[in-house]
């Protein structure tokens, strides 16, 4: 059968979609050996961009494979990691620069990624994608357990080294609320307490009390969390289960929470948030740091993340939301409104009253 030219256009460009996508996984890999490495923290260090000579000297590799060390820049410069410059200041050669995206990685600065980094591209914990056609027609009510025979939550207890991984990734993602705060004062004038319900080792919870000072805040996870972590001035670790009970306050904080989580446990958790600020009547709330799906109005790569993350989450049988499903969790749980504000990169904060 004959082709007419669009026909065959069409299909070298679907080849190009198959071969573009069946190879994404050379992006994380790549910017894990970028860290592995020590590109960032050298290119920062030198303080000015550095001559591929330069690099290699600095990564003490063999000259002969310099070649290789400008593919792999090339690699990571076309996907927005590093910047390559041409000109006269360096007799022509090409430099290699940092842009925000790697400026993030650079060890020892104030919002360095690098755990996160690390925590997402483990090898072990990405070798459980392999298991999804297997998951999604069995009964296992996750992919975490087709692939490793428990849940995520599970795992990380009989774990250490991946739950101080898991941690350590928390901790530096929190590190970015930090700039987010100087956007969303307003979000804490009136309030003398909150409770920032699984918050981990406390990152962000120290970020907010250092910014509001008269603010009494409590961090709430499970008890083998915080069991051996101190607070100071107004802040303090509790034990417990989210699904029971939470402190009383006058907000509650739940940062990258509810997406672990489907619908139903969901509800349940914003129902113990609601039990939690009632003593607050109409004045208290839950404060959500949290995605939201907006494919209409997001940019083509915003979007891409939110739905990367998604596929992350459905692993554990949690879920990313559009705000139609995110307003449906409100309502159920017995809210009356909301307020989203877009002010955290692809994510948003979500501010949910009684």
């Amino acid at each position: 059968m004959s082709r007419n030219q669009k026909e065959i256009d069409e299909m070298f460009e679907g080849q190009n979609l198959l071969y573009m996508q069946s190879c994404a996984h050379l992006r994380p890999m790549c910017l894990k050996w970028a860290i592995q490495l020590g590109i960032p923290d050298i290119i920062s260090n030198h303080g000015k961009p550095i001559t591929l000579p330069e690099l290699v000297s600095a990564l003490q590799i063999p000259p002969a494979k310099g070649c290789f060390v400008h593919r792999f820049m090339r690699f990571l410069a076309h996907n927005g990691i590093f910047d390559i410059h041409e000109g006269q200041k360096y007799n022509h050669e090409l430099t290699y620069a940092l842009t925000p995206a790697s400026k993030l990685l650079v060890s020892g600065s104030d919002h360095c990624l690098t755990p996160l980094v690390l925590g997402i591209t483990d090898p072990h914990m990405m070798s459980k994608y392999h298991h999804f056609g297997e998951w999604i027609r069995g009964e296992d009510p996750t992919l975490h357990e087709t692939a490793f025979g428990t849940s995520l939550w599970e795992y990380l207890e009989k774990k250490p080294a991946y739950l101080s991984l898991f941690h350590e990734s928390m901790a530096s993602d929190s590190q970015m609320l930090g700039l987010a705060l100087k956007n969303c004062i307003s979000v804490f004038e009136g309030l003398d307490s909150i409770v920032d319900v699984g918050g981990g080792t406390g990152t962000a919870a120290r970020i907010i009390c250092e910014k509001f000072p008269k603010l009494e805040c409590i961090v709430f996870d499970r008890p083998e969390v915080v069991v051996n972590l101190t607070g100071a001035n107004n802040l303090r670790f509790v034990g417990g289960d989210m699904f029971k009970l939470i402190p009383q306050a006058d907000a509650v904080l739940l940062k990258l929470v509810l997406h672990d989580w489907n619908d139903e446990k969901c509800i349940k958790i914003l129902e113990k948030c609601k039990d939690s600020i009632s003593g607050k009547g109409n004045g208290g709330k839950v404060i959500i740091i949290d995605i939201v799906i907006n494919e209409k109005l997001d940019h083509q790569d915003m979007t891409q993340t939110k739905l990367c993350q998604d596929i992350s989450m459905m692993t554990i049988n949690g879920k990313e939301r559009t705000e139609e499903e995110w307003k449906h969790l409100f309502i159920e749980a017995g809210f009356k409104h909301y307020k989203i504000f877009p002010i955290l990169g692809f994510r948003s904060l979500i501010e949910v009253f009684p």
